[in-house]
């Protein structure tokens, strides 16, 4: 969450993910004057570990600057759902350290996926 780029929205945002091959990776939300090029935390952590050949996440958490629990944005939540699966885990976290535990299905319970294409 230090290494965030927020310069416009100062809503820092970190996230680490663990895949099923024992790696741990990381994110941070980097933002664009153009904000639709703006990519969060969450993704930007799941392109770093499928581009190094990971293909499944099993634990996800988010961790924002507030004392809000960080909340996955509908995009994150659609990308998670093509490297998560139902029962795998979210931890939303917030600058105090608290979190709150999920199943990816609690997250987002009507999750479009390949499936919905046969």
């Amino acid at each position: 969450m230090t290494n965030a780029y927020a310069p416009y929205s100062h809503y820092t945002v970190g996230a680490a993910i663990l895949c099923d091959d024992g790696k741990i990776y990381s994110g941070v939300n980097v933002e664009n004057a153009s904000y639709g090029l703006t990519n969060c935390a969450e993704r930007t952590a799941i392109f770093k570990a499928v581009s190094e050949g990971a293909k499944h996440v099993s634990k996800i958490i988010i961790i924002n600057g507030t004392k809000e629990l960080s909340k996955p944005c509908g995009a994150c939540r659609q990308v998670m759902s093509e490297f998560m699966g139902p029962e795998d885990t979210v931890f939303l976290a917030n600058n105090t350290n608290d979190f709150k535990e999920y199943t990816f299905k609690e997250i987002l319970p009507l999750a479009f996926s390949d499936k919905d294409m046969d």
